[in-house]
């Protein structure tokens, strides 16, 4: 019961804080079990497209950008007439897409391999459509919420479509540009016709509610750092909220995935901040006005090292979760390896206000279905009309399962998780390791040795595959059949005591496996490092060939059942051929399995695992 009294105190403290206008239920809404009913004809909604001012000038031509909105609302607003709150998407997806090439990702030897300790040293995209805002006026969003009595607005991000400026891809003048429309609802901004003429948003109550898929969701939860007066809720789906941890994973460069787990080649490796520039704004607009942005872009994303840096923490939105003043409903799918799921945890992990999660089984995108859609009406009612619908009494957190059933949890990861560690043993050299939670009998303490098989396709459908024989070019360590489900539920990590033999960089990808009895193994999740970044993202340190290190870091989070009968395996390669740089075969690791340990989020802890 203690995260209900939480919410609820939170809750009041941030209506206290909102416009009296955001507060009041208006006489003509009609509510039935919590939810708004549609009353207005889609018909008779009024449909206008605008110009919005900002406060940047993206494209340096000594304007300030106008960003293009469209609105639909009741016909009813018109006048004299009624005043409603906004849902509102902004996207740089509607249009105008340019021919943007992905980078290159294969190698002969990793791009950082020049980067050696001082004693080895001689002589001194295509189309995105799996990310493309859907809705578009005269359907979807104002389909769902016109007639009931909000005003929907579709936005075009700057140096896109019809907007002015140059897409900067997640710094502040991206936040800021966006932020212009709620400061414009609300008084604080100016917006014109097609005439040039001043446009006044005198027909709305000036609550907003942001929301948008992917890039979509991610805007939300930008301008949500702003601290923006007005922005009352947002509902991020699939979104990001570090563009580091989307384009890179403890100092490696990884790519978002583009297609269902396994069924191929990624369209989007190579692809990184400067492609997608390109992308949105256009191939005329990039080679003219914005060739500046794409030129710093290209020099500041650093595909080189892979490390963290101030271009990075510009497009970090987890160090400024204290400013949300918003609530927020997060969406995400719990097998998205697009925007991946450390992008919903870590946002999750840090906001302080009233919130929501909704974790689904599927990938990139909302789970679909009329239950999940009437729970964001139901929340979007509270949020915007104030309708005491008792959404803020319920879990915080509901989880899907395979089967499509939903669990309900008073927060995330479940109330109960605690870190197991898991150490790795192995009984010879070249035999398949176990995984085990009391120090093995005395003994031999074998080092293990693999070699990577570069760019070859084997990540998903080979290497993790057969566990219990030896493999040439992966290391499997397994734990018993498990007496009892096992719960997994947040971020699993890895510290593996290993050297690389023969080069001086090279990739390090771990993998959780569910291998069950009698069906194909099941990829849990996966995490990945550059070993140069074993003290930290930011910090590129070289390695001496065959010297042994500590490579610690995490995977992917994830709510995971592994069942009853089934086994829990690690499995420990070098290049993951979707996802990382692609070397040439041949890397040599060796690694150490009495001296390495996987940590697992447990729901119940370590005496849960029963082995």
């Amino acid at each position: 019961m203690r995260f209900r009294r939480v919410g609820v105190l939170a809750a009041a403290l941030f209506a206290a804080a909102c416009p009296a206008s955001a507060q009041a239920d208006p006489s003509w809404l009609v509510v039935k079990d919590g939810v708004t009913q549609p009353i207005f004809s889609l018909d008779d909604a009024i449909v206008e497209t605008l110009m919005v001012e900002t406060a940047v000038d993206s494209d340096q031509d000594g304007l300030r950008d106008r960003i293009r909105i469209h609105i639909s609302r009741p016909g009813e607003t018109a006048g004299d007439g009624i005043d409603v709150p906004v849902v509102f998407e902004h996207s740089p997806y509607r249009g105008g897409f340019g021919n943007a090439m992905n980078h290159s990702v294969d190698f002969d030897v990793m791009p950082q391999e020049f980067l050696r300790p001082r004693s080895a040293q001689r002589g001194g995209t295509p189309a995105r459509a799996a990310l493309a805002a859907r809705a578009d006026l005269p359907g979807g969003l104002d389909n769902r919420y016109v007639p009931r009595g909000y005003a929907v607005i579709l936005g075009e991000g700057i140096g896109s479509a019809g907007s002015d400026g140059c897409p900067t891809i997640g710094d502040s003048d991206e936040a800021i540009s966006t932020r212009a429309v709620i400061d414009w609802l609300n008084g604080r901004a100016r917006a014109f016709d097609a005439t040039g003429a001043p446009v006044r948003a005198d027909w709305t109550t000036g609550a907003v509610g942001m929301t948008g898929v992917s890039y979509d969701g991610t805007l939300p939860n930008m301008v949500a750092t702003t601290g923006v007066p007005g922005l009352r809720t947002i509902v991020p789906v699939s979104a990001i909220s570090s563009w580091y941890d989307y384009y890179r994973a403890n100092g490696l460069v990884v790519a978002p995935h583009s297609e269902t787990q396994g069924a191929g080649d990624n369209a989007y490796l190579g692809e990184d901040t400067d492609v997608l520039a390109h992308f949105t704004a256009g191939d005329e607009r990039i080679a003219g006005r914005c060739a500046h942005v794409l030129q710093r872009l290209a020099e500041q994303q650093d595909r080189t090292t892979g490390d963290d840096s101030p271009f990075w923490r510009a497009r970090d939105y987890l160090r400024l979760a204290g400013r949300v003043r918003a609530s927020v409903f997060v969406v995400h799918g719990l097998n998205d390896w697009n925007v991946k799921t450390k992008a919903f945890a870590a946002w999750w992990d840090r906001l302080r206000v009233p919130r929501k999660l909704w974790l689904h089984d599927g990938g990139h995108g909302p789970p679909g279905g009329e239950e999940y859609a009437v729970a964001v009406d139901r929340w979007l009612d509270h949020w915007l009309f104030d309708v005491e619908n008792g959404i803020l009494d319920e879990p915080r957190a509901r989880v899907q399962r395979p089967d499509g059933a939903y669990e309900e949890y008073a927060d995330w990861p479940v109330p109960g998780t605690r870190d197991a560690g898991v150490g790795l043993a192995a009984a010879d050299a070249t035999s398949p390791g176990t995984l085990v939670t009391r120090r093995p009998p005395r003994g031999p303490r074998p080092r293990q040795r693999f070699v990577d098989r570069g760019r070859e396709l084997d990540t998903d459908d080979v290497l993790i595959q057969a566990p219990d024989a030896p493999s040439a070019n992966r290391l499997a360590y397994l734990s018993p059949a498990l007496p009892a489900a096992v719960h997994l539920s947040g971020t699993p990590a890895v510290t593996l005591r290993a050297s690389v033999d023969n080069r001086y960089a090279a990739n390090l990808t771990a993998v959780l496996v569910d291998y069950g009895p009698a069906e194909p193994p099941v990829m849990i999740t996966r995490g990945w490092l550059d070993v140069q970044n074993r003290s930290g993202a930011g910090r590129t340190t070289p390695i001496q060939q065959g010297r042994e290190y500590d490579f610690a870091f995490d995977l992917q989070p994830d709510d995971y059942v592994v069942p009853a009968g089934h086994r829990i395996g690690l499995v420990v390669i070098s290049t993951d051929h979707d996802y990382t740089m692609r070397p040439l075969p041949g890397t040599e690791l060796t690694v150490f399995p009495d001296r390495s340990e996987l940590t697992l989020p447990v729901v119940g802890g370590r005496r849960a695992l029963g082995f």
